[in-house]
Formats: structure tokens, C-alpha cells, sequence
């Protein structure tokens, strides 16, 4: 071997023993916790539980619902017509009364096209449990940068998560199931394990990117009282409470105003419970990303997809509707606004063979002006809820009359009780409702009624409500 050869080969060696010596002096400092990584020396908190002292007796499971059960057709008709005489209904309503096939039974004017209000909600319910993995969860993450010649600086990501808690994380409700308070505790306890008491803060916010509101929805949005900008990140879905919430955070009738600027305020809340923490925020937070290759310093998770959508349905909650579009809009690869929301839903439901001549979204929700929707795409749409397939979360989440969401107090006939599952929609001008029945006699059906321009809003309410609690009994 010469020398040229022999110097090269032992310079090679040098080179791999001091890549050697390096990785291993990582490993080490990861170990300790002196440099970022997922190695730590550290004991693992496990959680304890208590022993249980009662178990409960299992229910019995529901048969399968008998399908194919027939309607009587001019009993169904006949409700139509007592619905049509309504005192103060006027002439723009459309009823449809459709099989759990989808095959119509009864109608008037059921194709229509009306204002629909938030019975639109349906649609993009339907849309997005077909597609969305409803039983994933928003993570909202905290990353660390510790490089040597700066401040250590935190970024604080947010995964879509706009029922964050302000406090502890809340396994007991779905909004708050992820807390604020919680991930502080994480974040803390992570900084102190690495001798870390002071830090700049970063936020990123880009998840929905710049588009955040459908381009009309403030003209039905007064007080901004109804709908505030999706967000990667929220508190309460920007809920300001003036005093004390209320006491389950997933019950509620009041619309407080919501806040504009949702990811600031968890931002701000975040740089609060750090300092009570003992760890100094330096600096404002500022907006940035999470350096690539780094695994998060703390995480909390939401409550599932098919939760929130519950959540929004039975709140008729707009943004969470928005939200939800767009999520549908990112799955399917379509452009990340208002418009390729709305696109992604469409698609998606003509992809499931629902025919939606008359109906045109503005929005997601129903807020914005514009929409229109028939009676008769709107019931189809609930049939689709009475199958077995994709998109079970948008039936689950319907409002229950007299138990449960917005029809909370809507319904008409004690007897009716827990046989209707609907989703209501009301607008100045507007009152509506769609859902689904289980009959008295068997089987199911699913309805829509819209009313535009009553002469008695009030009046027509109170007769949607007795159409559809007559339904059972069909």
C-alpha cells in the first residue's frame, strides 16, 4: 500500500471514528435531556386509576330498524295540506316527505329552490363524515428550537382545535376536552427537565391559510354575534362569556359575541399560564413555524371529529360548519378557501349520487346571503342518514326535540319524543327544519320543510313543529 493510499485510509478511519464519537455524545445529551430529541432518563409519569367499586349492567342493543315499511301516501299528503292551511305560513314553503330509500311520498313545491338557512348544514355535514376520518383529533403542539447561539424559542402550532380550554384538559366534554392549562403543565415541565426558565414564543397559525370568511357572511352576522374566521386554534370557539360561562361547557342557548382574532387570544391565555408556570416569555409571540425534523415538546388533543360535529350540528355552530368544509376542502386537495370548500362538498355529494339540481351555497353554513336549497334534496339528504355506509357522525349529531340542541323546544307532541332526529334552520326571513323519523307503526322516513317570507314567523314555526312530530305516526 503506498502512502498516498495508507494517508487516505487512515483519515477515513479519523473521519468515522469522530462521527462515531459525535453520535454517540448525542445520544448521551439527548439521554440527559440537554439537547432536543425523544430520548429522556427521566421517569415516565404513569397515570393511576382507582379501582372500580360498581360496575354496570350492559344494555341491550337496538334490533336493526325494519326497512322498507310503507308509508301511508294519502296520510302523508294530508298532513301536507294541514301544514299548507298554517295560519300566517303564506305562499313560499316547500314540504317533501321522502322514504328511507329516498323515494318521495308527499310533497308541495319541493323542488323548489328557497332560502334554506341552516338546514344547509346537512349538506356539508353529510359531505365531510364521508370522507374525514370522524374519529381523528385535533392536536395542538408546542415545539422546542434549542439552538446554542439563541434564546430557546417555543412555537406553538395549532392543528384546528377551536374548542381548546382555557384550563385543565377535560375528558368529560367535548368542548375543552383539550386544555390550555394542561399543555402549559407540559410545556413547563419539559423547559425545567432541560434547565430552560426563559423563552421567546412563535405562533403558527397558517393551517387554513389567508382566506378565513366566506365573502358575504357579515351581512347575517350582526354584533358578530353568529360566526368569527376559522382558526388553526381557539378558546370556546371565541365564545366571550360576560361573567361566568355556563356550567357544561356543551350546553348552551345564548349567542355571546365571538372574537375576531381567536388564535391571539390563545396565544395571549398561553403566554399567562407559561409565566405562572415560572417560565419568563420574552418579547411578543410572533408568528413563525416549527423547524422541520423535531419532534413536539407537548401535545394536547381535541375531542374526536365526530364529536365536534355533533357539537356544531346540535349549536347550529357556523364556524365549526366552515371549518369543517375546509377540512374537506384540504382532504380532497382542492383550494384551502371558502370557495374550495364549498366545491369539495359539492363534489363529494354528487360523487354519492345526490342530485342536487336547485341547491347553490354560498357558504358552508346557510349564513350567507345567497344560498338555496329544495325541500326535496334536503330529505334525500336525511335518507342517506338512514342507510348503512359512510357518514354516520351526520346523522348522530342531529338535535333531538325536547331533549337536546336546538330544537330543544320544539317539540309539539310528548309522544313524538325521541323518535325525531332534525336540524333546524332560522333566519329573519326564514324558518326551516330537515331530519329524520322513526315511526310509531315501523320503519323510518326522512322530511325537509322550508318557509320563506311567512306572514307569522312565529306561527309557521309552530307548524313545522306539529308537521313533523305528526310524522311518527305515519
Amino acid at each position: 500500500m503506498g502512502p498516498g493510499r495508507r494517508h487516505r485510509v487512515i483519515r477515513s478511519v479519523l473521519a468515522a471514528a469522530v462521527t462515531a464519537v459525535l453520535c454517540a455524545g448525542y445520544v448521551v445529551g439527548d439521554l440527559f435531556d440537554t439537547v432536543p430529541g425523544p430520548l429522556t432518563m427521566k421517569a415516565i409519569d404513569a397515570p393511576a386509576y382507582e379501582r372500580p367499586r360498581v360496575s354496570l349492567a350492559s344494555g341491550r342493543i337496538v334490533g336493526n330498524v325494519a326497512r322498507g315499511v310503507p308509508i301511508d301516501a294519502t296520510a302523508a299528503r294530508g298532513l301536507v295540506d294541514r301544514f299548507g292551511a298554517t295560519q300566517g305560513l303564506g305562499q313560499d314553503y316547500s314540504v317533501a316527505i321522502v322514504g328511507d330509500d329516498g323515494d318521495e311520498v308527499a310533497g308541495h313545491d319541493e323542488t323548489v329552490s328557497r332560502e334554506p338557512a341552516s338546514t344547509l348544514k346537512t349538506l356539508t355535514a353529510l359531505a365531510a363524515a364521508s370522507k374525514l376520518d370522524m374519529g381523528s383529533t385535533f392536536l395542538t403542539r408546542v415545539y422546542l428550537n434549542q439552538a446554542a447561539s439563541e434564546q430557546p424559542t417555543l412555537t406553538l402550532v395549532g392543528g384546528g382545535d377551536m374548542l381548546l380550554g382555557a384550563g385543565a384538559s377535560d375528558p368529560a366534554h367535548v368542548n375543552g376536552r383539550a386544555g390550555l392549562a394542561t399543555l402549559a403543565d407540559r410545556t413547563a415541565r419539559g423547559l425545567r427537565a432541560r434547565g430552560i426558565t426563559a423563552i421567546r414564543l412563535d405562533y403558527d397559525d397558517t393551517l387554513f391559510g389567508t382566506v378565513r370568511s366566506p365573502v358575504s357572511i357579515a351581512r347575517n352576522n350582526p354584533g358578530n354575534l353568529f360566526f368569527t374566521p376559522i382558526s388553526s386554534m381557539a378558546i370556546d370557539g371565541g365564545r366571550q362569556w360576560r361573567g361566568p360561562g355556563p356550567a357544561n361547557p356543551d350546553v348552551f342557548e345564548q349567542y355571546p359575541e365571538l372574537s375576531a382574532h381567536t388564535a391571539a387570544d390563545v396565544v395571549a391565555a398561553f403566554t399567562s399560564l407559561l409565566g405562572q408556570r415560572g417560565i419568563d416569555v420574552r418579547g411578543g409571540a410572533s408568528a413563525g413555524t416549527a423547524p422541520d425534523g423535531i419532534s413536539p415538546l407537548a401535545t394536547v388533543r381535541s375531542a374526536t371529529l365526530g364529536e365536534v360535529m355533533s357539537f356544531m350540528l346540535r349549536h347550529s355552530d357556523n364556524t365549526l360548519a366552515e371549518e369543517f368544509g375546509r377540512l374537506l376542502a384540504i382532504h380532497e386537495r382542492r383550494e384551502n378557501t371558502p370557495t374550495g370548500a364549498v366545491s369539495a362538498v359539492t363534489a363529494t355529494l354528487r360523487a354519492m349520487n345526490v342530485d342536487l339540481r336547485g341547491v347553490t351555497m354560498a357558504d358552508c353554513t346557510g349564513l350567507s346571503p345567497g344560498s338555496q336549497a329544495t325541500a326535496s334534496v334536503l330529505a334525500r339528504v336525511q335518507a342517506h342518514n338512514l342507510q348503512v355506509g359512510p357518514g354516520a357522525a351526520a346523522a348522530a349529531g342531529l338535535s333531538i326535540p325536547g331533549e337536546v340542541g336546538t330544537a330543544l323546544d320544539r317539540l309539539a307532541d310528548p309522544a313524538a319524543a325521541g323518535l325525531l332526529r332534525v336540524k333546524t334552520g332560522s333566519l329573519d326571513s326564514v324558518t326551516a327544519m330537515t331530519g329524520n323519523v322513526s315511526r310509531k307503526r315501523g320503519g323510518t322516513l326522512a322530511f325537509a320543510v322550508i318557509v320563506n317570507n311567512a306572514q307569522d314567523l312565529q306561527s309557521a314555526r309552530d307548524g313545522i313543529d306539529e308537521f313533523v312530530a305528526a310524522l311518527a305516526g305515519l
